[in-house]
């Protein structure tokens, strides 16, 4: 596609028209300035001089008979004869077979106001209209003497937005490949006065299809291929709404097709409700108030095993009987109780660093372990290993089935082990002790913890596996930490982090739901419900009127049991489940139950 010069008149002193440099314009009146004497300096533009004696009727009539139009005609039809370019670094403009911009006519209706202003308006008005001068449509021929003229005023009407169009400009090529100067001058006049009239009026709607602009074949041609060539179509909008603009023959709210939300509403309305009394609410006096002790727990036969000083209760959750299972001798009393996986024994641990198995059916003592030079402050069953924790820092495996419990010894804590949990599978053991530390041991190599964890700042007693996830460990720290942490145990990596804000005596992960309880000692003694992943506060019950010592959950994963120093013992339906939903685990796989609902003892104790 050729592209356009631009090229600006040059005043000369032979009467031609010059198109080379750029910039400049014709002056349409003459410059007090510029005024001479001498012939030889006066543009060919500028009017004769005044001379005494001139009518009134010379003074009207311009010196170029055809007007500005014919005379530029004349000068332009000369200058296509005999180009009068000069050698410039800038001519080779031209000379490259590129079409020239000519003028166009003004958009510009200039009016005299001097002091013959009426007179002269209305003489070139009546010769506008006279029927026997032909006059091209949209041109503006000024007649006037310098003398009559003081300032040129625009017209509004004629230099409105309205008024204005694009012109086509046609290339037209000569015997020597040089533009024709005079058709094109005509063809932009047709353009400019044939598109304004037909298009643009003041009553037209500019979206419309009738008023749309009516194109030349070369335009139109032209903007079809510049379209095909982009890739958009011509006879369609750029911009549109999206969604599409709503219409006036049906009925759209309009709030919900543009005022949509940036984002989803608050889940706040969507969460689960937890009840926040308790179902029940038992005395537990003489309960020890000692962080570091493990005296609870809610066994798969829906038994419930405290210890009170040197007594254990159990508490039949099915028949709401309670009965005393054992009493230690005077010189120690229980710190810690354990319900074997299948629900038929309780292993009793005593300050002594004795470990006691029973049988609660018979009421019957089945064997003593002693291994432990100090207290035993938390234990875990894994079918027949029961491992033990005491004072001293050491685990110690017992394999209940022989006569030679001790299997392994696991040495890593420095100071007293008050957390410690099999993973349902038991491939791994985490345990959490009062030197800060968190271990992950690997039962196919106990010489030494896989993984040894110090974020905690605190005494670590809260240790939970996830049941919906056998990788994922959660461990609380004390008063100093106050921070939960989950841990993912196949690589070591910490997954997550709740800052509670207050003590973490104990975890508790549900069975129903993806959502984790914890339960919390200084200052505010109270449960707390965590969704998970997105640790999201699902509830947060005020619990206990001191700390809450320890917990445990229901075989069916809906109701907590907690207990705390002010010698209570309270029940909590806080994973309530649908009426026929399925949990995320099952419980029943870790028990028999026999015909009768009897639970049937899974392994000998000798």
């Amino acid at each position: 596609m050729a592209t356009a010069s631009v090229h600006t008149p040059l005043k000369s002193h032979t009467g031609m028209f010059s198109m080379k440099t750029a910039g400049g314009r014709m002056p349409l009146s003459p410059s007090p300035r510029n005024r001479s004497n001498s012939t030889s300096n006066r543009s060919p533009f500028t009017p004769p001089p005044r001379t005494m004696g001139a009518s009134r009727k010379d003074l009207g009539t311009s010196i170029y008979a055809g007007g500005l139009t014919s005379h530029f005609s004349a000068v332009a039809a000369t200058s296509a004869k005999k180009p009068t370019f000069k050698n410039s670094p800038k001519s080779n403009i031209t000379r490259n077979g590129f079409t020239p911009v000519k003028l166009s006519v003004s958009d510009w209706a200039l009016t005299g106001t001097g002091p013959n202003a009426d007179k002269l308006n209305s003489k070139v008005a009546n010769k506008h209209a006279s029927p026997t001068k032909k006059v091209r449509k949209g041109k503006t021929t000024i007649r006037a003497h310098s003398s009559h003229i003081d300032r040129f005023v625009p017209n509004r009407t004629a230099s409105s937005p309205t008024g204005i169009t694009k012109a086509n400009f046609k290339r037209q090529t000569g015997p020597r490949g040089h533009t024709d100067p005079d058709s094109i001058f005509n063809s932009l006049s047709d353009e400019f006065s044939a598109t304004t009239l037909s298009t643009y009026n003041g009553n037209a709607d500019c979206d419309s299809p009738s008023s749309k602009p009516k194109m030349s074949p070369n335009t139109a041609a032209y903007q079809s291929a510049l379209g095909s060539a982009v890739g958009i179509q011509t006879d369609s909008r750029v911009l549109a709404f999206k969604p599409a603009a709503p219409e006036s023959s049906r009925p759209i709210d309009l709030r919900s097709q543009y005022n949509r939300p940036l984002k989803a509403a608050s889940n706040a309305q969507f969460r689960r409700r937890v009840l926040t009394a308790p179902e029940r609410v038992l005395d537990a006096p003489g309960l020890v108030d000692d962080y570091y002790l493990n005296l609870m727990d809610w066994g798969s036969s829906n038994m419930v095993a405290i210890g009170l000083e040197r007594n254990v209760y159990i508490w039949n959750a099915s028949t709401g009987s309670v009965s005393c299972l054992l009493e230690s001798t005077p010189d120690t009393h229980i710190t810690s109780v354990k319900w074997s996986n299948d629900g038929s024994f309780v292993a009793v641990g005593l300050g002594t660093g004795e470990v006691q198995i029973w049988d609660p059916e018979e009421s019957s003592k089945i064997r003593s372990m002693h291994s432990h030079s100090s207290r035993v402050g938390v234990m875990s069953w894994d079918k027949h290993i029961l491992s033990t924790g005491s004072r001293s820092g050491e685990i110690i495996n017992h394999d209940v089935r022989i006569a030679d419990h001790k299997v392994a010894s696991l040495v890593s804590h420095t100071a007293e082990v008050c957390g410690l949990e099999w993973r349902a599978d038991g491939a791994q053991l985490a345990s959490g002790g009062n030197d800060n530390l968190v271990n992950i041991w690997d039962a196919r190599a106990l010489s030494a913890p896989r993984f040894s964890k110090t974020n905690h700042k605190a005494a670590v007693k809260a240790i939970a596996w996830c049941p919906w996830q056998n990788n994922l460990l959660a461990t609380g720290g004390g008063t100093f930490d106050k921070k939960i942490h989950f841990w993912n145990s196949t690589t070591g990596a910490r997954v997550n982090t709740i800052d509670c804000n207050t003590q973490v005596t104990s975890l508790k992960w549900s069975t129903s739901y993806k959502e984790i309880v914890s339960t919390h000692g200084f200052p505010d003694n109270q449960l707390i419900v965590w969704s998970y992943p997105s640790l999201v506060k699902c509830a947060e019950i005020p619990a206990h009127e001191t700390r809450v010592l320890h917990s445990a959950l229901s075989p069916d994963g809906q109701v907590l049991a907690t207990a705390a120093s002010d010698e209570s013992l309270k029940f909590w339906k806080i994973f309530e489940k649908k009426a026929g939903a399925a949990g995320l685990a099952s419980v029943s796989a870790m028990s028999t139950t026999g015909k009768d609902g009897d639970f049937s003892k899974q392994m000998t104790i000798r």
